[in-house]
């Protein structure tokens, strides 16, 4: 069984956590023979050495200044033209990487290779000539090849041998793979980035309260309305002919078309067909994980492109513009997309199970009984910050942020959380966030409605009384 597993570099020269992962998923299987391949600059070689001491029999650096610049449309191209090279049976991506955090080179290079899908993968098993995999929902199934599997942040990538000795890498440029240059790098991008700036957007203004004054606002906040995010003004110029895939999106399509037509979810095949026929000038798409997943492979299959995540949408000269926050939500990018339909999936409110969750960080490393009492006495789910889950203290499932998942209930409690942007990744879409530290300072105030200073017994002595 061959293995391709595809690495990505972080602007800080590390490897990305959830490529990470999908590397150790790889090498636990009995028997794979398992290779590495990045695309990259030339430093990108010197990561894949270092990693091939773990037991890859090979690593593939794609290095070309023709690759340079590549959106995800462009990437996954390219990648695929290596996997047509080495013809594994699988191939094991991370869900997505924590600067650019799309989720859309793995489903886009899937379409692209004839690869089955399956994504979010928390373990692999081998089962004869297939693979068993288990998703972050609990989901179990047998994996025939070819397929490609994105895997979440569940494996910890073991550390080189004293003994282990780097294997080859061998460079392949866009000569070695007979690529079509024009479908590369960013001439070959049918997404264009034409500002960044910081983002602002996450930001709340932090009212601060007294410890006793908690539990009256933890119970108004519980009693409000549904949490929504507020679309954008309307655009003051307007498009014909938008898609909305389901109503999710539909107010990001009222601020810039007058009359947006709803779409049915539906399967892939059908759908090319539809757009084929009806020819939109925009299709837009929810957050959840089905409309990411298969925004993804429309987007490959008829080479568009395909913005993430956004959070704003505007009309400039006939074409959409469009807002999203990157690097973990520090910037925001303006975007436009040189292709027809322009395509975006838009930050949608998914309700939680739950409507109130609270959030635990290394302040309550130390009383996590108590804080799971808390959350049980207040009627809510317990998470964690990425602290505790490296900890070991709590399981990966419970972590909130950009490695772990998103949550978005009505209430969100983060007790001894700092603030980290990666964190707030992940919760930034609830509705009333109340901040818990005993640091004025702290930066989770920032992203918060409400703020309360103190530490974690004084927390539990304020809810003494809760019924």
């Amino acid at each position: 069984m061959k293995i391709l597993v595809c690495v990505k570099q972080n602007a800080d020269g590390e490897l990305n956590p959830f490529d990470a992962s999908a590397y150790e998923a790889a090498l636990q299987l009995p028997n794979a023979e398992v290779l590495l391949l990045s695309m990259g600059p030339q430093k990108t070689g010197e990561l894949l050495q270092r990693l091939t001491r773990l037991g890859a029999k090979a690593a593939y650096h794609l290095c070309d200044k023709a690759f340079a610049g590549a959106d995800t449309l462009a990437t996954a191209y390219t990648l695929s033209l290596a996997v047509q090279h080495l013809q594994p049976d699988y191939i094991f991506c991370g869900r997505q990487t924590v600067d650019g955090d799309t989720g859309q080179v793995g489903p886009e290079l899937a379409q692209l290779c004839g690869f089955a899908l399956q994504p979010y993968i928390m373990r692999v098993t081998q089962n004869g000539n297939a693979l068993h995999t288990k998703n972050r929902s609990g989901a179990e199934a047998d994996l025939p090849a070819p397929a490609l599997l994105t895997v979440e942040r569940s494996y910890t990538l073991r550390k080189p041998s004293i003994l282990s000795k780097p294997g080859q890498v061998t460079l392949l440029t866009a000569a070695n793979l007979k690529a079509d240059v024009g479908r590369c790098g960013l001439a070959g991008s049918p997404t264009q980035v034409l500002k960044i700036f910081e983002n602002q957007n996450d930001r709340r203004n932090c009212r601060f309260i007294l410890p006793s004054e908690l539990p009256k606002v933890l119970q108004t906040a519980l009693k409000k309305s549904e949490n929504s995010l507020q679309a954008e003004q309307p655009s003051s110029e307007r498009l014909t002919n938008v898609w909305c895939i389901g109503t999710a999106p539909l107010k990001y399509a009222k601020a810039i078309c007058s009359n947006p037509q709803v779409v049915e979810l539906q399967p892939l095949q059908p759908l090319l067909s539809f757009i084929k026929a009806q020819q939109p000038q925009v299709i837009l798409w929810g957050s959840d994980s089905a409309s990411k997943q298969l925004s993804a492979r429309v987007a490959a299959a008829l080479q568009l492109g395909l913005c993430a995540d956004c959070t704003r949408l505007d009309a400039e000269n006939g074409r959409l513009i469009m807002y999203r926050p990157a690097f973990g939500g520090n910037i925001i990018a303006k975007i436009k997309s040189k292709t027809l339909p322009q395509m975006a999936t838009v930050r949608t409110v998914q309700k939680s199970a739950c409507p109130l969750t609270v959030a635990v960080g290394a302040g309550v490393k130390g009383q996590l009984p108590a804080a799971q009492a808390l959350a049980q006495k207040l009627g809510g789910q317990l998470v964690a910050s990425r602290a505790v889950v490296d900890a070991g203290l709590l399981p990966y499932e419970m972590q909130v942020g950009l490695t772990g998942k998103t949550v978005c209930p009505k209430v969100y409690l983060a007790v001894g959380i700092s603030g980290a942007v990666h964190h707030i990744a992940g919760m930034r879409q609830s509705g009333t966030v109340i901040a818990v530290n005993p640091d004025r300072k702290a930066p989770v105030f920032n992203y918060a409605d409400y703020g309360v200073v103190c530490d974690f017994n004084t927390l539990l002595q304020a809810f003494g009384e809760w019924q």
